[in-house]
């Protein structure tokens, strides 16, 4: 009698253990499944040259270099819906500044990317909303000087973010200088302007924001 107990005892101990580890498997597998998406311009497009985040964690980068926050708007829907995520950072607003498209109110920029949430909401889709990284100045469009309407966007940012439609990551702090520039350390020299380039980060400039960005995936993933 003492020995089936202890045999019965023993099974009930295996199967314990053997469903915990399933448990702990299929949280990995699922978790693995859920498909991230970043969206942006140049400075997610470049992300990819510079290390391996993407790839070592399958996100997926739709980053187009140039693009301003109403193109975006509008190629929304086939690159982030259609692609059915579970999550999508969007990074967008400083080639909006730099008017690459001409001039754009800083009201337009903010409404065109309440727009892109709102669809991804609509969509069960989560949204990380970024900060505009900081910059003093564009290079390639001298005389716009950009760093107050960033701070300005980023706190309207913040506060849309707390009506919960989507989850503020703050690259800004930690990555600006006393001009509320982007940092030297982390942008690259550029010889063609003979100047740092000051808009796009470097490889430290992207390790840095990998830390900041990981922390709030693991929250959410």
């Amino acid at each position: 009698m003492k020995k089936l107990n202890y045999i019965i005892s023993l099974l009930f101990i295996l199967i314990s253990i053997n469903m915990k580890s399933s448990n702990i498997e299929y949280r990995k597998i699922y978790t693995k499944e859920k498909k991230v998406i970043f969206f942006g311009n140049s400075i997610t497009q470049s992300w990819s040259d510079y290390t391996d985040f993407f790839n070592k964690n399958g996100y997926i980068n739709k980053g187009i270099s140039g693009q301003t926050t109403d193109q975006m708007l509008l190629r929304f829907k086939e690159d982030v819906v259609n692609e059915n995520p579970y999550c999508v950072v969007i990074l967008a607003g400083i080639n909006d500044l730099a008017e690459n498209n001409g001039p754009i109110s800083l009201e337009d920029i903010f409404e065109n990317i309440k727009s892109m949430i709102k669809i991804a909401n609509d969509n069960n889709i989560k949204v990380i909303l970024s900060s505009i990284l900081p910059a003093y100045e564009f290079l390639w469009n001298p005389g716009i000087y950009p760093s107050n309407d960033i701070i300005f966007l980023n706190k309207n940012f913040i506060e849309y973010c707390k009506s919960g439609n989507a989850i503020y990551v703050d690259y800004h702090s930690s990555m600006k200088d006393k001009r509320d520039g982007l940092k030297d350390e982390l942008t690259y020299w550029r010889d063609d302007f003979n100047g740092y380039d000051g808009v796009h980060p470097n490889k430290k400039g992207y390790l840095k924001m990998e830390k900041i960005i990981s922390k709030t995936l693991k929250k959410i993933l």
